[in-house]
């Protein structure tokens, strides 16, 4: 490991959930560098174009620390995002019709918005109180811009606050957790007794496992180029909630493309859970 690199992990001393954001030690680009505790382990990356610094350090996690970092993020009050004039509702919108009907996404009741300036699919994010407290917006793709500095490349997905929350889809008491908050919004507006949860993100976060606690039971269902992610996350799960609440599906596609059978397999899943013992 690059010894600059070592410096400024030893130098933390951040707690499950806790984020560090500064210059990076080996390319120097400033304030492209984070590092984040989770629960397996501290996650390190640099976004400068150019910088393939990005890794993982192992650290040892007591229930301890978990029960602590997940009691301060219940503490955390969480303010509503106020939206700027150029997001908008999707109602009239036709780059939003147009978008959901290339795809045939069933998002007739599904809550969006429409950024007019980024061209993006705003998916907000509420809290348990139904607070827009966050936002998600994919990219549409469709547009080239042109910024100050030059052409403008868009990345795929944009996080429009800073909250740790899920976006959520649905009023189910099983939750199906995703990556996306596409595949969560197609797993809520397809199967009535689910909940689609988007961890948007790479790691399991305390917040994350406070809001699954809530449901009765939790499928990860996750993309299959991250089975390994799938396996993990149950595991993990399964250490911090009762395991006859956790359950894994091997999915052959992301759900939003809604192949059969892995619809199919969620449906299956939901219907086994729902029975009476």
């Amino acid at each position: 490991m690059n010894q600059a690199l070592s410096d400024v992990l030893l130098g933390l001393d951040l707690k499950i959930g806790e984020q560090h954001r500064g210059d990076c030690p080996v390319c120097s680009g400033r304030n492209t560098f984070t590092v984040t505790r989770t629960l397996v382990g501290t996650l390190f990356n640099c976004y400068k174009a150019g910088c393939s610094l990005a890794g993982r350090k192992e650290t040892s996690v007591k229930v301890s620390d978990f029960e602590e970092a997940r009691v301060a993020e219940k503490k955390i009050p969480s303010g509503p995002l106020v939206f700027p004039p150029h997001i908008v509702g999707k109602h009239g919108r036709t780059e939003v019709t147009e978008w959901i009907n290339k795809y045939d996404y069933p998002f007739d009741d599904v809550e969006l918005y429409y950024d007019l300036r980024e061209d993006r699919i705003v998916f907000p994010v509420r809290d348990q109180d139904g607070v827009i407290i966050d936002a998600t917006g994919r990219y549409r793709g469709i547009r080239d811009y042109k910024h100050l500095s030059g052409t403008y490349n868009p990345i795929k997905w944009k996080r429009y606050g800073t909250s740790s929350y899920p976006y959520t889809s649905g009023n189910g008491n099983i939750a199906v957790v995703v990556e996306d908050a596409i595949s969560a919004a197609v797993v809520g507006a397809t199967e009535d007794n689910c909940t689609g949860v988007a961890l948007l993100g790479t790691a399991l976060l305390p917040t994350h496992v406070a809001h699954l606690e809530c449901y009765t039971a939790i499928i990860v269902a996750l993309d299959p180029d991250a089975a390994n992610k799938t396996l993990k996350f149950t595991q993990e799960l399964r250490g911090l909630i009762p395991q006859n609440k956790v359950f894994a599906a091997r999915l052959r596609d992301d759900l939003k493309y809604r192949r059969k059978s892995d619809m199919l397999l969620i449906h299956k899943q939901v219907n086994e859970l729902t029975q009476p013992a």
